[in-house]
């Protein structure tokens, strides 16, 4: 076991930080799971444009930090790829809610609860992972973390090509198999966003154990 909070001494401002933009992340998943509970009532994009400023917002913080701290004992490097690794979720997140207000009623009859709880899945785990740094942890932990992420992220896969088949068995308009073509591929790339985030979280652990 180590500790990371030993490793940087005084800087628990970098775990706060990380740990406020993991939650930002987790927002913005939650904000896209109540923008679909009511696909007639459709109308903004306030809270996927609020979770993305603030996780921006922390994400400059983060950089500010990281050139005024003349000290760091994990590699600034690190730091900062996880800060953009996790700025990329609720910013892909956005792009979701972009594309179906562009056309709302082709979305009408669509099960989106599949790749929305491989979503609330994935970002709980980036969550855990973070607020494991700021502990201290097993690597077996961590790796465990990620293990389950590399699941969702390949539940992922599978979806799409499940729902690339039904989209291209000809019985849709061609209108509706590009729309749905973009959201589907929009939703797996945010699970790789996840997928993304947990491996440089586990490199980190990896190079400091």
């Amino acid at each position: 076991m180590f500790s990371l909070q030993k490793l940087l001494g005084k800087e628990d401002k970098f775990f706060d930080l990380l740990e406020a933009s993991a939650e930002a992340c987790r927002g913005s998943v939650n904000a896209l799971s109540n923008f679909l509970k009511e696909p007639d009532n459709l109308k903004s994009l306030n809270d996927f444009i609020l979770a993305r400023r603030r996780e921006k917002k922390i994400a400059d913080e983060i950089s500010e930090a990281l050139c005024t701290t003349f000290i760091t004992s994990l590699e600034r490097e690190d730091i900062e790829a996880l800060s953009v690794a996790l700025y990329k979720i609720p910013k892909t997140i956005e792009k979701i809610g972009e594309r179906i207000l562009l056309a709302p009623k082709l979305l009408h009859g669509v099960d989106l609860s599949l790749q929305l709880r491989i979503l609330e899945q994935a970002s709980e785990i980036v969550v855990k992972m973070i607020k494991e740094l700021r502990k201290g942890v097993h690597l077996e932990k961590v790796k465990n973390l990620n293990d389950q992420l590399q699941v969702l992220e390949g539940e992922a896969d599978k979806l799409i090509l499940e729902l690339l088949r039904k989209l291209y068995s000809g019985q849709h308009e061609a209108i509706k198999v590009v729309f749905l073509k973009d959201i589907f591929e929009l939703f797996e790339k945010v699970a790789d966003r996840a997928r993304d985030a947990g491996n440089v979280i586990t490199n980190i652990v990896l190079k400091n154990s």
